[in-house]
This record gives structure tokens, sequence and C-alpha cells, in this order.
């Protein structure tokens, strides 16, 4: 993936290359933005132009070092992400070495390391020493959702930079190319993902979302139109399906939330679940106003019950419950 090939991003993509240009490149950056929202990508553009032998503004994809980036064996090319929960000591201890030696092949070494939320104090105090004094050869690439996170001596001694989401008009002219979606799938696809290209490729990609989505359109009219349903046999498949539950729980809200439009005012416009208007009609009529907004709550406070580690079965049954109530 080369700069040119990447949706959105411009101002972050303009920086890089202006730095590049102008030689005013910082040893360390902080990329911060939320999860699949493209820092992955825009560090390995980064670290592929500044590797290549050209030392231009886009990779040449022609010189030994593009090449071999390309291929995955750049030798001063480094990327590490936690092994398991957190970062070991032994990985920390790794790249602290690897950085010590003068690069294989050319002026740079390139190190990309993801979440680093995910060191402990420990290993931050630990890398701290290697930010205050990078080997000259040395660009290092950090990601993380929230850098709140972090040690305010890390964040202090890094250029940082925050993605922000991408505008849907640009998420969904790409689906439509790269994937050959209708323009009503790819409306869909786009507003759900929120601005976040990641989560929308994953979108395109999964046979199971679709039926996920189904799924979960069933279970809402199910909580609508039955008198009483089986709280604990619906509950079963938010267990069954819980490394989705954010996906799930962004489902229901966004349902809602088109309920609020259509109830609100006459522009379906807005509407994300154009496919599904019929079904929504037939809900708005059972639901009042503040009933909807209601359950928009309570399904925003089962996400934060969920993050926040409380019992997910009881957090589940609680919201279906309050959807229930009709």
């Amino acid at each position: 993936m080369d700069f040119s090939n990447i949706i959105g991003h411009e101002v972050i993509i303009n920086n890089l290359k202006k730095a590049i240009k102008n030689n005013s490149i910082s040893h360390s950056y902080l990329f911060e933005g939320p999860k699949l929202i493209g820092k992955r990508t825009v560090a390995k553009a980064f670290a592929k132009t500044l590797l290549c032998q050209k030392e231009g503004t886009e990779p040449c994809n022609t010189c030994a070092s593009c090449i071999q980036f390309n291929s995955g064996n750049m030798p001063d090319f480094y990327i590490e992400s936690p092994e398991g929960q957190y970062f070991k000591k032994e990985q920390i201890d790794k790249i602290q070495k690897s950085m010590r030696r003068l690069p294989y092949e050319g002026k740079r070494k390139v190190y990309i390391l993801e979440n680093i939320d995910k060191m402990t104090q420990e290993a931050q105090n630990s890398f701290l020493k290697t930010l205050e004094e990078p080997p000259t050869y040395a660009v290092i690439i950090m990601t993380v959702v929230n850098s709140n996170s972090l040690l305010p001596t890390i964040i202090s001694r890094c250029q940082l930079v925050r993605f922000s989401p991408i505008e849907n008009n640009k998420i969904k002219d790409f689906i439509i190319s790269k994937y050959e979606k209708t323009e009503e799938e790819a409306s869909f696809t786009a507003s759900f993902s929120n601005g976040i290209i990641g989560k929308a490729i994953k979108i395109c990609e999964s046979e199971e979302f679709k039926q996920l989505r189904e799924d979960v359109i069933s279970i809402i009219d199910n909580t609508i139109n039955s008198e009483k349903f089986k709280i604990f046999s619906i509950s079963e498949f938010f267990e069954k399906n819980k490394e989705s539950i954010e996906d799930i729980l962004d489902m229901i809200i966004i349902w809602f939330r088109d309920l609020l439009i259509m109830k609100e005012t006459d522009n379906y416009s807005f509407i994300i679940n154009r496919d599904k208007i019929q079904i929504l009609e037939q809900h708005s009529s059972k639901l009042s106003i503040d009933k909807i907004y209601d359950i928009i709550e309570r399904v925003k406070e089962t996400k934060d019950d969920i993050a926040s580690k409380v019992n997910f079965q009881l957090a589940v049954e609680v919201m279906l419950l309050e959807m229930q109530e009709v």
C-alpha cells in the first residue's frame, strides 16, 4: 500500500510528505485514532516511503528496498504488536537491541509499534529511554486508540498525529468501485462504518456480517411485536456472538436512530437501513419517541457496561427487558 492508494486522511499524508520533502522527519510519531481507521495502513506507507532508495515523497516500487518491502522481507522494517494482552518485556528488549544495530540496507530503520497502550507502565518507562535518545537512523511510529492511556512523558516525546473519520461519500464510492455493491448496500455500509474505512472493508468481505444483521433485526422485531419472548434463548444469541457484540449493539442503536428520524422528520434520505423501510414503519407505529430514546440510552449503557467488564449476560438481559417494555 502506497500513499496514492489510501482512501482519505489527505491532510495527514500531505504533512508526512512535506516532512520527507523538507527533511524534517521526526524520530518518534504517535498515530492516534479508532480501531481500523487506517493508522497501520498510513504507517506502513510512510515506512515504505522512508526506506525507498529514491528518497521521494512516494515509493518508487522498483528499487531493491521497495521490492523487499512489498515481499515482506525488508530487514530494516519492523512491526510489533502485543503478544497476548500486553507487550512482553522480551519484546521491548528485542526492539531496543535491534535499534542499536545499524541499518542493513539504507540510511534508516523504521519501527511500527501497534497498540502501545498495551504496554505496562514498567514497559513504557523502559521504552521511554529509547524515545529520549533514539539512534539518528531510527524512525519509530506508534499507534494507539486513545493517547490518554499513555504516560505524559511518552506523548511529549512524540509528534502526535490524530486520525479522524473519513467522509461517508468517499467510503461509499470506494465500496462501489472495489466491491461492486449497489448504491443502497454501499450507503448502508458507509454509514454503519461511521467513517472507519477498515470497518467498511471488513463488512464488505464478510458474509457473516450480512447474516448477523438479519438476525439482529429479527431479534428487535421479536422484542417489539411479541407480548412475551424467551429472553434466555435470545440472550444465548448474544453469548454465542460475543466477539461481535460491538457490531450488534451498534446495529441496534442505528435501527432505533432510524426510527427517531422516521417519527420526527419526513426525510427518509437520512435513514441508514433504507432497505428495511417497511419493518421500520411497522416498528415506528408501535413506539413513542420517548421510548425510542430510552432504548437508545439503554443500549449505550450496555456498551459501557460490557466495556467495564460488568457481567455480560446480566447486561444483555437488562437491555432486552427494557426493549420489550413497549
